[in-house]
This record gives structure tokens, C-alpha cells and sequence, in this order.
């Protein structure tokens, strides 16, 4: 009998032998690589309250309804109004833009716009794996730019940032 023959057994065997090994690994793991408990079946999102001294209209709405498409497209769960098996909150606890950069001549050129949220997770199958945490994320923009013309774009950058950061904590455990 020669290799070729022998290689082909050897093929389906190792193929068949590891298939019991992917589909229990498959039952944990989602394409985006995060961890969730087999038994959870549901996530829900509270309404991020601002809490912010300076409160910019959009910015609760924006972050809440991101952490929702995230988690709905990256994880099996489902999205339920009710306190889900995976329950979010949060606050906006700070909306604030600061010089980052001056020039020689004393005057500003790079402002930074920083938003900083409270999230809390409670895990109603492992309270273990519940947590509250600070989340902190910001963007620089060109201080000759009009503040109010660039705001959203900027809440946009910044959600997206959190939301990983958050999606990343809750599901990845980084």
C-alpha cells in the first residue's frame, strides 16, 4: 500500500475525531471571538442616563442603541425590553472638551472631546461575571473647526470605541 492511499484514511479520521471538539467549542464561541455562557439566551439594555455636567442631546440615545446593534450582531443572544439573562446599565458620568495641543504662540491648535461612562453588567446566571467599570474614550479635532459642526461625527467615533471597550469587558473578558 503506498502513502497516497494511506493518507486519505488518516485524513478522515482526524477530520471526524476533531468534530465533537469544534461543535463544543462552536456552542461557546461567536465569530467575534466572544465567550458566552451557553445557558444565556437574552441581553437587555437600560437607557444610558446622562449625568454629565454638559449634556450633549444626542449622545445617551447614540451609545445605547449602539451597545444594542453590537451585542445583536455579534453575540446569539437576544434583545428583550425585560431585564434579559445579561442585563445592562450605565450613566454618562462626563462630556468635556480640553486643549490637547498648544502652539508656540500660546494658542490652542488640537482640542479633545473625552465622554466617560459608568457601566454596570449584572449576570443573573454567573454574578461572578457581573461587574461595573469606567469606561473613558476621546477624539481630537482641529480647534479652528466649529465645535457644533464636528459634535456628532465625534459622539459617533467615541460610542463606537466604548462600545468595543464594553463588548470587549462583558464578553471577551479583556
Amino acid at each position: 500500500m503506498n502513502d497516497k492511499h494511506l493518507k486519505k484514511p488518516l485524513l478522515w479520521l482526524l477530520l471526524f475525531t476533531s468534530l465533537p471538539l469544534f461543535f463544543s467549542l462552536s456552542a461557546c464561541y461567536t465569530q467575534s471571538g466572544a465567550s458566552i455562557d451557553p445557558n444565556a439566551k437574552t441581553f437587555s439594555v437600560a437607557y444610558i442616563v446622562n449625568n454629565a455636567t454638559i449634556v450633549a442631546p444626542t449622545l445617551s440615545q447614540t451609545l445605547t442603541e449602539k451597545i444594542k446593534t453590537k451585542f445583536i450582531n455579534e453575540t446569539p443572544l437576544k434583545l428583550t425590553n425585560e431585564e434579559g439573562d445579561l442585563a445592562f446599565s450605565g450613566k454618562i458620568q462626563s462630556y468635556l472638551t480640553a486643549p490637547v495641543a498648544i502652539q508656540g504662540n500660546q494658542t490652542n491648535a488640537v482640542n479633545r472631546l473625552t465622554v466617560t461612562v459608568e457601566i454596570t453588567c449584572v449576570n443573573k446566571l454567573d454574578e461572578a461575571k457581573g461587574f461595573t467599570q469606567t469606561f473613558t474614550n476621546f477624539q481630537d479635532f482641529d480647534s479652528n473647526l466649529d465645535f457644533n459642526s464636528v459634535e456628532r461625527d465625534l459622539i459617533t467615533k467615541i460610542c463606537d470605541g466604548m462600545v468595543q471597550d464594553i463588548f470587549n469587558r462583558a464578553f471577551i473578558n479583556w
